[in-house]
């Protein structure tokens, strides 16, 4: 169905506001993750295991999404599917032990992915309709989100507060917000004579070879935001309020990059804008590696962020045009780069025992020259493939 340009512009800033929700929730968690280790009574090696869970549960409950989808439509499986990650927020301050905590946390991973999924297949939609790209600003304002729930967390922390107390209120808000943004979303229904997606299914191999570079992507995303100040203080030997400025500069320069990366693609395409990127995070890791202060390894993370930030968006993008099946196709390249960043953090910790941190980020030195030689495959992300849009793809409303 066609739908108005104005209609189009208000589905493109509620999609937004789901992206920014999305965000804010996992914002909110992360901050409270010390009060709810010593809640829980779970030393660190413990904490590490459990906060595997929600990219387990994610992996698990991702290909979900799309049956979901295709059972009530896109507006209402997002409406069921956001309100239940909002409200998942409350349950891992609640757990009173290791197992209860993982149990929460594999509830709030599953919820997070589905959701995740339905609202990229909305967002590329949109894109497809405007004809011109948007993903890397809605990854941007996801962004935006987790900044704002994070200052959120942190106030809340600083004057002491009970984050049971905190995560209830937050996830109040945040379910009110999330519904209100869900009310402007496109209403996406499968055409009446396509197939149901199975519960279940192996990634369509268009989504495997993209979710390869979108590997890449988060692999150097996940190694520079969990180690990038233990690489610091260990190798640099910087103090420790100094090193955390490299994750602060690390984020930001991803923020900025992603609210501002649509104006690029839509001129360069994703092709060149990824290639180009790819050089810089590759520059950025091996200014990591042979840094000899400070000063040098800051603009190397920095540039790795810049360099990564619209793989994603664009890995999704792409993904959403692959196929005759967008959120199995994203559900597929979700599962590859959530389970990419579960991996990050300890296959560095894992090469590091081996050898160094020096070595470690060599080798995300060379995962960032894999955006280089892979660019290629992200071609579907360009809005020239808005034109293959077949008369069996979703309809709108």
């Amino acid at each position: 169905m066609e739908v108005g340009t104005e209609r189009l512009k208000r589905a493109r800033y509620a999609v937004a506001a789901v992206f920014c929700v999305h965000g804010a929730v996992t914002g909110s968690f992360a901050t409270r993750i010390p009060w709810i280790q010593d809640h829980a009574s779970v030393g660190a090696g413990q904490l590490g295991l459990a906060l595997a869970f929600p990219a387990i549960g994610a992996s698990v409950a991702m290909p979900l999404a799309a049956a979901v989808s295709h059972r009530f439509g896109a507006r209402n499986a997002l409406r069921g599917l956001l309100a239940l990650w909002t409200l998942a927020l409350i349950l891992p301050s609640l757990a009173p032990n290791l197992w209860t905590l993982c149990a929460a946390l594999f509830v709030y991973g599953a919820t997070a992915g589905m959701s995740d999924v339905v609202m990229n297949a909305l967002g590329v939609d949109v894109e497809n309709r405007l004809d011109r790209s948007i993903m890397s600003g809605l990854h941007g304002m996801w962004s935006v989100g987790a900044l704002i729930g994070s200052a959120a967390g942190t106030l809340a922390a600083h004057l002491g507060s009970d984050a049971r107390l905190h995560h209830l209120l937050a996830a109040l808000v945040l379910t009110a917000l999330g519904l209100a943004a869900c009310r402007g979303v496109l209403d996406l229904h499968s055409a009446p004579e396509a197939e149901a997606p199975p519960r279940f299914a192996l990634p369509p191999r268009s989504a495997l070879v993209i979710g390869a570079v979108g590997f890449c992507a988060v692999f150097a995303e996940g190694a520079s935001l969990d180690w990038s100040a233990v690489y610091l203080r260990d190798v640099l030997n910087t103090d420790p309020g100094l090193a955390a400025a490299s994750t602060t500069a690390f984020a930001a320069t991803m923020a900025v990059a992603r609210l501002s990366g649509d104006r690029v693609v839509d001129r360069f395409g994703p092709v060149r804008t990824v290639r180009v990127g790819g050089v810089a995070a590759t520059l950025g890791g091996a200014l990591v590696v042979v840094a000899p202060n400070v000063p040098l390894a800051l603009t190397g993370f920095a540039l790795i962020g810049l360099g990564i930030a619209v793989v994603v968006p664009l890995a999704f993008a792409a993904a959403g045009r692959s196929g005759p099946n967008p959120s199995q196709a994203i559900a597929g390249v979700a599962t590859i780069t959530y389970t990419s960043g579960l991996i990050a953090p300890s296959a560095i910790g894992a090469v590091a025992d081996v050898t160094s941190l020096v070595v470690s980020f060599g080798l995300v030195t060379v995962l960032a020259f894999g955006l280089v030689v892979g660019a290629q495959v992200l071609r579907g992300a360009g809005r020239e493939a808005a034109a293959a849009e077949t008369a069996g793809s979703p309809t709108g409303k």
